[in-house]
């Protein structure tokens, strides 16, 4: 496989590029925003890792935005400062270390009432349906009058009158063309996970195995997990976030998976080693961590580690295509269709 090289942007490096944005004259539209993009990646479609965007915004005090809608999802992080979301109907105050999502084809805006520059992290996957050549992007929407209707109509619908035909008895079917325009809705809302709520949990994980976290086999975090997403575990459709606290000089064991995975450091240090390239890091720094199926592994520093991790995993589930091996002696498996990867945690909680 030809691997996008793992690639570290440092925090001063993203500092320098907020305070640039800052002093710039307000943008059409209202967003300041740049993409971070590996110079592996081609147009159309220009992501920090194939299939995902990565955008650094930045609102001054004042600022406000236009409302936008596409159909990519998005998740993001909140790195500095404070400023609110309006999603669909719905405010989201958010604060620094705060992570939300924005569902596809919500309307959204961004607003700085504070005294403070506000900057955010945002991951979607534009880039993939850039590729593909289905981004729909809507400008200055209307707010919206009501929320969109989900529940189940009370009269017949369409595809209950549609064919649905079995062929044989392992299951195969045939469905007629209303089943293909109406499909059972789950609610996709938008969702805000507080850090002052997240964070007094964390301790939970980084003690697993111990206070140096040797005993333990899995990684010390926690999924950000959003239940529309269902069996996929994500944080939108696409992506699931994750937060981790490591203790210090905890060390992972190689492993690698069919997922992309962007890393930002929001506390501590250490080290990846990614296809053989050691990586040194630091809180404020983002890194393409993990290039899909390429063997790599994380260590913390002596003051541990705090990170967000953001992957396709959900994606690549929706697709059958997530593959794993959780260390280099285990099979492959293909998550979501086979019994997954196993760590030693029942051992643990059973004191054994």
């Amino acid at each position: 496989m030809n691997f996008w090289a793992p690639l570290v942007m440092t925090g001063a490096e993203l500092e320098a590029e907020a305070a640039r944005l800052a002093e710039l004259e307000v943008p059409r539209g209202g967003r300041r925003r740049s993409r971070i993009v590996h110079p592996s990646a081609t147009a159309p479609g220009l992501g920090f890792a194939p299939g995902i965007e990565v955008t650094l915004n930045v609102l001054r005090p004042g600022d406000s935005t236009i409302r936008y809608r596409q159909n990519s999802s998005q998740v993001a992080m909140c790195i500095r400062g404070a400023a609110t979301a309006t999603v669909g109907r719905r405010g989201l105050a958010f604060e620094q270390f705060d992570v939300w999502n924005i569902p596809s084809m919500e309307a959204y805006r961004y607003e700085n009432r504070g005294p403070e520059l506000a900057v955010f992290l945002s991951y979607s996957n534009a880039p993939l349906l850039e590729k593909l050549e289905v981004h729909y992007v809507e400008e200055n929407v209307a707010e919206p009058a009501a929320a969109a209707i989900t529940a189940v109509p009370a009269t017949k619908r369409a595809k209950d009158f549609a064919d649905d035909l079995a062929l044989g008895g392992d299951g195969a079917r045939l469905l007629g063309y209303e089943h293909l325009i109406d499909i059972d809705v789950v609610p996709s809302r938008a969702l805000l996970w507080p850090w002052r709520a997240v964070e007094q949990y964390l301790s939970r994980v980084e003690k697993l195995g111990g206070a140096a976290g040797k005993a333990y086999r899995g990684r010390h975090l926690y999924l950000l997990y959003n239940p529309a997403t269902e069996r996929r575990n994500g944080t939108t459709h696409a992506f699931f976030a994750t937060i981790a606290q490591y203790p210090p000089n905890r060390v992972d064991i190689p492993h690698r998976h069919s997922s992309a995975a962007i890393n930002y450091i929001f506390g501590g240090s250490g080290r990846s080693v990614v296809d053989g390239h050691r990586f040194e890091w630091q809180a404020g720094d983002i890194m393409l961590s993990a290039p899909a199926w390429a063997v790599h592994n994380h260590a913390a520093g002596p003051d541990g580690c705090r990170i967000l991790t953001v992957q396709d995993h959900p994606l690549h589930i929706a697709m059958e295509s997530l593959i794993w091996q959780e260390t280099l002696k285990e099979p492959v498996v293909k998550l979501g269709t086979e019994v997954g990867a196993q760590t030693n945690l029942g051992k643990l909680v059973a004191g054994g």
